[in-house]
């Protein structure tokens, strides 16, 4: 059975959620508190986590933080903050989505599926490891390395470089990326995919054949020369 963590320091919201995921037959667990969804998740290791913002003991940026570091379950964030500054900042902690409360329960159910769906092909189609020049990357074993180092990337910047990398030559709009990579209709800003390409550029400092290339008014493309 698929499990469904729910943190939210609302009981009443949170039991709500879950009424409507069992009724679709998904498992799932309720928490209260920030910290102790951080420290209950290994444990538990839900398929996807439903991630409040304003929780005590530790803020759903923060929670989404520290699952980052060991996790690339899915995370849909569920707020009251409508603005864009806070969506941005969510999906560059690694959100793959983001609903506003108040929410209609059909539409969270229909958007959990959504982004399972989209974890699930991803899974089968990027599986390929990559070889170029000086660069391994192999996302099953989730590692990058670069001239003979292991680089370490947040999950967002792995998915943007071996996307990239799997389609050399290819340029992709902003648009593109941000739905391959976050699987989410991001509303008229793109700044999420320039920020973790400028982070992506910072790491892969040394000469090589191959580059990360602006395609300007288009967007980006790794450029290896024939």
């Amino acid at each position: 059975m698929i499990k469904i963590m729910v943190v939210e320091d609302d009981r009443n919201v949170a039991e709500l959620i879950s009424l409507y995921l069992r009724k679709e037959g998904f498992e799932t667990k309720e928490v209260y508190n920030g910290r102790e969804a951080v420290e209950l998740f290994p444990a538990y290791a839900p398929f996807l986590v439903l991630l409040d913002l304003m929780l005590p003991g530790m803020d759903g940026y923060k929670v989404c933080e520290e699952i980052r570091k060991t996790s690339l379950v899915p995370i849909i964030m569920l707020t009251a903050k409508g603005e864009t500054f806070d969506k941005v900042r969510g999906l560059e902690l690694g959100a793959d989505d983001y609903i506003v409360k108040p929410f209609e329960p059909s539409e969270l159910v229909a958007r959990v599926k959504a982004v399972l769906r989209r974890y699930e092909q991803k899974d089968k189609s990027t599986g390929q490891v990559i070889d170029l020049p000086n660069l391994h990357i192999d996302p099953v074993k989730h590692i990058v390395i670069y001239h003979g180092s292991e680089l370490e990337l947040p999950p967002k910047e792995f998915e943007l470089l071996h996307y990239l990398a799997l389609h050399p030559g290819r340029p992709f709009s902003r648009d593109d990326l941000l739905t391959v990579c976050w699987g989410y209709d991001f509303p008229g800003d793109t700044r999420t995919v320039d920020v973790h390409v400028m982070r992506i550029r910072e790491k892969l400092n040394k000469d090589d054949p191959w580059s990360l290339k602006t395609v300007w008014g288009v967007g980006y493309k790794i450029e290896v020369p024939q």
